[in-house]
């Protein structure tokens, strides 16, 4: 069993992430290793150029990153992380789907696919969180 009892204990705790609850995102599906996160794009999320801007991708990416890492372990913190942006998003909503891929003694390693909801691949995004 997981850090979390259920996935409303999780969204109860990750509510206190203000920074990606207050730009609207949203924990979708938890599981012992991995979670789906979302989030419905609005005029808010764009840039300059009208596109959406990377730091929406980023934080729905951190978010599932950080959602998985404590369920595996409270409390974990990302020690490293990368992004590669694939594509621009042509949906409506962005989903980051989150797994472990390797669950160390003091580490954990956690990839995260971000898509829209038309299927486009948006980034793919490794992280590794530190068990305190």
């Amino acid at each position: 069993m997981g850090t979390f009892a259920s996935i409303e204990e999780a969204r109860e705790h990750f509510k206190k992430d203000r920074f990606a609850t207050d730009a609207g995102m949203q924990i979708d599906e938890m599981s012992e290793d991995g979670c789906v996160c979302s989030v419905i794009l609005s005029d808010g999320h764009k840039n300059a150029y009208g596109g959406i801007m990377g730091g929406v991708i980023f934080t729905l990416a951190d978010l599932a990153l950080a959602v998985t890492a404590n369920q595996i372990h409270s409390l974990s913190v990302a020690s490293q992380v990368s992004i590669n942006y694939l594509s621009a998003p042509k949906g409506s909503k962005l989903i980051a789907r989150a797994r472990c891929i390797k669950n160390g003694k003091t580490t954990t390693v956690i990839n995260v696919d971000v898509a829209d909801d038309t299927g486009r691949d948006v980034a793919v995004f490794i992280g590794t969180a530190f068990k305190l």
